[in-house]
């Protein structure tokens, strides 16, 4: 009930006035039966666009922080999250992660559209990151369907550090479903994990316009923020990466015929990889 008051009688109608959202591709969501919405993150707001324009209700896994707070604050912010549709996902990896990951599952289960964001924590600098793979846990385990999601602009009505936002518009792109049921009885190879991200992280790119990075965006921020604390000069976000960059040309193959993206010969992905993705930042997420 909160959340229909929410989107059709207060929010909704003032941020359709307010920001004027285009859509594109609003039809391949499905009307029903289960469906995972993965979506690039560049902004809190992504989690409020998103929803809104959304024809059916979409549960976010956000992380565990917002709904751990103490004190009035974070009693009503663990309150909202959760009137919000939104469910606390553990990033810390392994068992915690999984256990999260559960909560994901019985959205599903139930019928219902889960929505994450891969790459775990918003682009701390507008660029796509590389995508951990417990969105595709997730996928393989149930074999629902992904909408692959651009959001665009909403860094530039929310940057990081912003709590009120700019005034003007932005664009929401939906992309086809994408089918995983190739890889049916593989959910716990790491190998096909991996393939299954990069392959989503491919599509968000290739919808999104956005550079890519191979590496992941936690991996940046903390670096980041380690050197801010050091005192000493901040490179631009990235730029240790700028290597693995990669852009789309005309000529780039179509979305499933790559199923693997960024440098050759990385390690097998770890268990570090566990954590699939952040409601709200503050990576789906479910940091």
């Amino acid at each position: 009930m909160f959340y229909w008051v929410m989107k059709r009688i207060i929010v909704g109608p003032i941020l359709n006035l307010l920001f004027r959202p285009w859509v594109k591709g609003l039809d391949n969501i499905p009307s029903a039966g289960p469906a995972v919405i993965v979506s690039n993150h560049l902004s809190f707001s992504d989690s409020i666009f998103l929803p809104i324009v959304s024809p059916r209700p979409v549960v976010f896994l956000a992380k565990s922080e917002y709904f751990t707070g103490k004190g009035i604050k974070g009693r009503l912010t663990a309150l909202f999250f959760r009137l919000s549709n939104q469910l606390p996902m553990d990033r810390s990896g392994g068992a915690a992660s999984s256990s999260s990951l559960t909560a994901g599952m019985d959205i599903l289960n139930e019928g219902g559209i889960l929505g994450i964001y891969p790459e775990g924590t918003r682009s701390p600098d507008g660029r796509l990151y590389r995508g951990k793979t417990g969105v595709a846990k997730l996928v393989l385990a149930t074999g629902v369907p992904v909408i692959p999601v651009a959001m665009i602009g909403t860094d530039k009505v929310q940057p990081i550090g912003r709590r009120i936002p700019n005034i003007r518009r932005v664009g929401v792109i939906i992309g086809e479903p994408l089918d995983f049921s190739r890889y049916g009885g593989l959910e716990d190879d790491r190998f096909v994990q991996r393939s299954v991200t990069d392959e989503i992280m491919y599509e968000l790119m290739r919808l999104s316009g956005q550079e890519y990075v191979d590496a992941y965006a936690s991996t940046v921020k903390e670096r980041l923020a380690a050197e801010k604390a050091a005192g000493r000069k901040t490179p631009k976000p990235g730029a240790d990466t700028r290597k693995a960059a990669v852009r789309i040309s005309p000529d780039a193959p179509a979305p499933g015929a790559v199923t693997e993206i960024g440098r050759a010969g990385r390690k097998q992905p770890g268990a570090d990889e566990a954590g699939a993705a952040d409601g709200p930042d503050s990576r789906p997420q479910a940091g």
